[in-house]
């Protein structure tokens, strides 16, 4: 076997030879055993699958987080010849009715979807109709509630894999503690002997922590990045302004550097990102939505300009450099200044219970025939639970067997003719030209662009004895833009779900409410974990494999800031504590402003967000922040306004 493994890695990949753990866990897949490989960033955990997905006889599925990803393996495997596609929000219809029909011709070995597709009720059946050698889970860490990255949709995957009777699993990570390994391999049977764990520690990379204070972090960041010139690096930061300023202050000091953040047009970010990739821009300054696609192998130098959100996030950060394997330096500037913001986006991810109850509400009363259809803008305003949140409280909820995914489809279809409506017509005869008829008939026109009036579709179709389902409105529609006779934007996306109302019981919403709680906690002591590390006597290149549970790494790396004598501890930030009275006035005015906008009775919580500068939906919707005092305790740690409006 090995042989031919040898000869199937050269002639297809062009590699003369396994990485550590490869060839490991490749034999484990081709024996029929499920894995889970744990690699460092960079040491080839998709060679693991795509190798085996030669040798197996039917579809590999993977499951990849990110469509940059997906993207970057795609490109990479049809370079190489290997019948590879994805299904995925980019796709055009005839692209998409092209993957489908290559997967029921069975002449795809791997194909890439998200983990969202799986909630698709026609994907979910057109895998049924397929063989599924293999089920591969890259940043498997996403399935354990006890890891960072923690997406819940994840959860769901080992009852997907049984349901669609796929054989066997290949989970991929780079970042997991032994609780979430032990996880892992739990929720997808892998044995401990199929469990594949290279040594995490990077001889080539060299670990420092500045205690910097936040007044002196600009002219810091020059001097480092001015000792790297003509180097490549990536600045991360935790906000998106905090990017925008950095760069600018930055390129105003004459060096070639971009922001780059979520908040940026999809086509500006890819438009940095490539010319990064290029060395055309040597620096990005980035928040965490930088770095998942980007393997870059000549990264000289990360530097967190902010605290890091936990070791997880600075384990995979720091990852990014020297994947050349030359010598690389990872900075962090720390003080405690930026520990406030880091909490509250784990405090403004906190749903209170009287929010889930209003879901739970929503969903009894407004399932029609065991099905609910839900806009997710709209019951985050109505819930006050930020969208993220809401989906995880949804995905909680099918957990609970609740709530059953079904199919997405768009609220609203607006129209533009690009001819007359008789050259439409004139394409059809008897009952189709009648139907299409009146779907002209109730496309209600301002200008330009019109509005489908589904209602008034169904209601006139059904009086001409013609079908008025959606299903077939939606096609004619489709039908009538491949034509070219009409542009076509679908707007507004509806999630529909199966209802099992008898599992709504009425302690539910507390229950719910408490493991959104102790969520919260487990975050909140992940940060706190996080600087006892970055501020440890210890070395820190293994207190991070450590952490990791390699037990291989050398105790003493000799070149990170500890052991050559350079360890921080960071000072506490003199903190001016806003006045008692003044925070119960301002809550005051708060509440009233509130209970006028029909908000009754608002919690300590959702006080002590507006105090310190938390945004939530309710603020948004009732324009809160006009009341005098929003972030005016932006200073203080959450907990303490808290107790502070008890008192």
């Amino acid at each position: 076997m090995q042989t031919h493994l040898l000869s199937t890695l050269k002639n297809h990949f062009g590699f003369d030879a396994f990485r550590e753990g490869q060839q490991e866990v490749i034999t484990h897949i081709i024996e029929g055993e499920s894995a889970l490989a744990i690699f460092p960033t960079g040491s080839g955990k998709s060679l693991c699958y795509q190798l085996s997905a030669l040798q197996l006889p039917y579809l590999t599925l993977v499951v990849s987080p990110l469509l940059a990803l997906m993207k970057d393996q795609l490109d990479f495997l049809k370079a190489r010849n290997i019948p590879a596609a994805s299904l995925d929000s980019t796709l055009t219809y005839d692209q998409y009715r092209q993957v489908v029909a290559d997967i029921k011709d069975n002449k795809l070995k791997i194909l890439m979807v998200s983990v969202e597709r799986f909630k698709n009720e026609r994907f979910r059946a057109l895998m049924e109709e397929v063989a599924l050698s293999l089920l591969v889970v890259d940043e498997a860490h996403c399935i354990s509630e006890w890891g960072h990255n923690f997406r819940p949709d994840y959860l769901k995957l080992p009852s997907y894999k049984q349901a669609l009777n796929i054989p066997q699993a290949l989970l991929l990570t780079a970042t997991a503690t032994k609780k979430v390994k032990l996880d892992m391999a739990s929720k997808f049977n892998v044995a401990a002997s199929a469990i594949i764990q290279t040594g995490f520690y990077r001889s080539n990379l060299n670990l420092n922590v500045l205690a910097v204070p936040q007044a002196h972090k600009n002219t810091q960041l020059q001097q480092l990045i001015q000792h790297h010139a003509g180097c490549n690096g990536i600045v991360y930061v935790t906000l998106q302004h905090t990017a925008e300023r950095v760069a600018s202050y930055l390129q105003q000091a004459g060096i070639n550097a971009s922001a780059y953040h979520a908040g940026m047009k999809n086509e500006d970010r890819a438009s940095i990102q490539e010319s990064f990739m290029r060395g055309d821009i040597p620096l990005v300054v980035a928040t965490i939505a930088f770095g998942m696609g980007v393997d870059k192998a000549d990264i000289r130098y990360v530097v967190h300009y902010d605290l890091p959100k936990s070791i997880e996030n600075y384990s995979q950060e720091i990852g990014r450099a020297g994947r050349d394997g030359l010598a690389s330096d990872c900075y962090v500037l720390g003080n405690l200044e930026s520990l406030n913001t880091i909490e509250n986006f784990v405090y403004g991810d906190t749903p209170e219970q009287a929010g889930i109850a209003l879901v739970l509400n929503h969903i009894v009363e407004h399932q029609q025939n065991g099905q609910w259809d839900m806009q997710l803008y709209q019951l985050s305003n109505a819930a006050n639970i930020r969208q993220l949140t809401l989906k995880t409280l949804l995905v909680q909820l099918e957990m609970q067997g609740v709530l059953t995914p079904l199919y997405t489809y768009s609220a609203e279809y607006s129209v533009k003719l690009l001819c007359d409506q008789s050259v439409i017509l004139a394409a059809f005869e008897g009952e189709r030209r009648s139907f299409v008829e009146c779907v002209l008939r109730n496309i209600q026109f301002k200008r330009t662009w019109g509005i489908v009036n589904f209602d008034g579709i169904y209601n006139t179709s059904a009086s001409l004895g013609g079908s008025g389902e959606r299903k077939r409105v939606i096609t004619a529609l489709e039908y009538f833009k491949d034509k070219g006779w009409i542009e076509l934007k679908p707007s507004g996306a509806v999630e529909a779900f199966g209802v099992n109302t008898t599992a709504i019981d009425q302690d539910l919403a507390s229950r719910l409410a408490q493991h959104f709680k102790q969520h919260e906690q487990s975050e909140i002591k992940r940060i706190a974990l996080m600087l006892r590390f970055l501020q440890g006597s210890h070395c820190l290149s293994y207190g991070l494999a450590k952490y990791f549970d390699d037990q291989n790494a050398p105790q003493q790396c000799g070149h990170c800031s500890s052991c050559t004598g350079q360890g921080v501890t960071f000072v506490a930030p003199s903190v001016q504590q806003v006045d008692t009275t003044l925070l119960t006035s301002t809550a005051q005015a708060l509440t009233e402003h509130l209970q006028a906008k029909g908000v009754a009775a608002p919690s300590r919580d959702l006080i002590t967000r507006f105090l310190v500068g938390i945004n939530v939906p309710v603020f948004t919707r009732t324009k809160a922040k006009t009341v005098p005092g929003f972030g005016m305790a932006e200073a203080m740690r959450y907990a303490a306004v808290y107790e502070a409006l008890g008192g």
